[in-house]
């Protein structure tokens, strides 16, 4: 397998939780962002943490795991000064970048691989995504080395979504089982009803 370091974003501030850490919510005793981490960290793959400056909850609950934490002392400008700490932390080697949400409660280290197995360093493709059985993408997204600098570049809230617009052509979509790629847990009520079995709007 290729060098593909895992970047999982975890800086945000929750603030659709009314008060709580959608991160630190346990599934099956485990919060949601050790899972993540540790999912990631299985695949054998570097992992970067993108989080928010410590002290803070969310370093003690993963500092078990052999992972890179980094604070994002600007954290509230959005998503993309999070993806800017983690790439200009990258192995000099990756050659690509794989971008995750902390936020995916179904996400497993099989579709991790997958996607990561998809990558080709050669080929026309310079995105690989996460995406349902019928084609809706999701997470996480594989970026090529060559796309690094666009990345750095970006600024605000936005994530890396002009990017992949900008390369629309070039994107290859990964079906990965179910919702994996897409369900997240943003409210109260979103992991009300994930826990009780239903299906949270995404």
């Amino acid at each position: 397998m290729s060098k593909i370091p895992i970047l999982i974003l975890a800086a945000g501030a929750s603030s659709r939780m009314r008060g709580a850490d959608k991160l630190m919510q346990t599934i099956d005793g485990e919060a949601l962002i050790h899972r993540t981490a540790r999912i990631a960290r299985d695949t054998g793959q570097p992992v970067l943490v993108a989080l928010p400056p410590a002290p803070h909850p969310r370093h003690e609950a993963i500092a078990d795991l052999d992972i890179r934490r980094i604070d994002v002392p600007n954290a509230a400008e959005g998503m993309n000064a999070s993806l800017r700490a983690g790439l200009a932390r990258l192995p000099e080697d990756a050659e690509a970048v794989m971008i995750l949400l902390a936020d995916l409660p179904e996400i497993t280290t099989a579709d991790l691989r997958k996607v990561a197995d998809a990558f080709r360093p050669d080929s026309d493709t310079l995105i690989w995504r996460g995406a349902t059985d019928n084609g809706k993408p999701g997470h996480p997204v594989l970026f090529s080395r060559s796309l690094f600098g666009d990345i750095a570049r970006l600024t605000g809230d936005s994530g890396a979504q002009s990017v992949v617009s900008a390369h629309k052509d070039r994107v290859a979509l990964i079906p990965l089982p179910g919702l994996h790629a897409l369900r997240d847990l943003d409210t109260p009520e979103d992991w009300a009803a994930w826990r009780a079995g239903n299906s949270p709007e995404s």
